[in-house]
């Protein structure tokens, strides 16, 4: 009989293919979206592990509004922290392994240089506090959750997903025609969904715990990656740097936020593909998910 597994937050970018290759790897998977489950609702969470039993928990739900949060940190918390204390709880009770999914937004940005796991947080906006709560209350109730930070996720389920992702963003302005200004200051580790969902399910499989980072492999400026979309797409679009000042935000971003994915190569994890494969990979799987 194959293991049952649970996806909270089954219909974002991450969960569509971390049930993909759940199902592929041949586990039972039981898949909530948001809509249909609140995992702020610890009545909610309890029932739901107690019913399934399963061996490993993915938590992919979240609340990612980053400027919105600012003016409404009491939903971001209650989503991204108690929502994983409810999970985390629900865990021990039922003895099942937690895959928490967070951000590179736990740092602040100014180190200058990728961020590995052992380097101290500080988050700069109500999102990112929110986020780094979440990974405390999962290490809080549980002796040996398995936490991915991840940065900047980009996969085909963005096309049905109602915020969508970073390259739809650019590939959809660009079949519009018009100027796009993309900020060349803040870089990050873009990373693709399939690619992230495989390593955590090793990870998962290999009974490994504590904190990772999966990001994409690289660091790159959000213009480089516009760039790299285009460059991929075939596209010439009309495309220019611009910068934090010019284009102001809500909350506070961190600068340079790429993730070193040191521990993955420690456990011998398959590296993650490079940004510009990983955008190949993009490009060609939202073809059949455009159909």
């Amino acid at each position: 009989m194959s293991k049952t597994t649970v996806v909270f937050g089954s219909s974002g970018q991450l969960g569509v293919e971390l049930t993909r290759e759940l199902e592929r790897r041949g586990y039972q998977v039981s898949g909530f979206p948001r809509a249909s489950l609140d995992i702020s609702s610890v009545e909610a969470v309890e029932k739901v592990l107690a019913q399934l039993e399963p061996w490993a928990v993915f938590n992919a739900a979240a609340y990612n509004q980053v400027d919105i949060a600012e003016r409404e940190p009491r939903a971001a918390f209650e989503a991204n922290a108690m929502g994983v204390m409810n999970i985390a709880i629900a865990c021990r009770q039922n003895d099942a392994k937690l895959i928490q999914f967070s951000t590179d937004y736990v740092f602040d940005g100014t180190l200058g240089r990728s961020y590995v796991e052992t380097d101290p947080t500080h988050p700069l906006g109500a999102y990112a506090v929110s986020k780094l709560a979440g990974e405390l209350y999962a290490q809080a109730y549980l002796e040996k959750p398995l936490i991915v930070r991840t940065s900047g996720v980009f996969g085909p389920g963005g096309l049905r997903t109602a915020r969508g992702n970073f390259p739809e963003l650019m590939l959809r302005r660009a079949a519009e025609g018009k100027p796009i200004r993309v900020v060349e200051d803040h870089v990050a580790s873009p990373t693709y969904a399939p690619a992230l969902a495989a390593r955590s399910i090793d990870l998962a499989e290999r009974e490994l715990d504590g904190v990772f980072h999966i990001g994409g492999g690289e660091p790159i400026s959000w213009f480089g990656f516009a760039r790299l979309i285009f460059e991929k797409a075939g596209i010439d679009a009309d495309l220019t740097a611009t910068d934090a000042r010019e284009y102001r935000t809500a909350a506070r971003r961190p600068r340079f936020s790429a993730l070193e994915n040191a521990r993955l190569r420690e456990c011998g994890i398959d590296p993650m593909p490079t940004l510009a494969e990983a955008v190949e990979q993009y490009l060609e799987a939202r073809k059949s998910w455009l159909i």
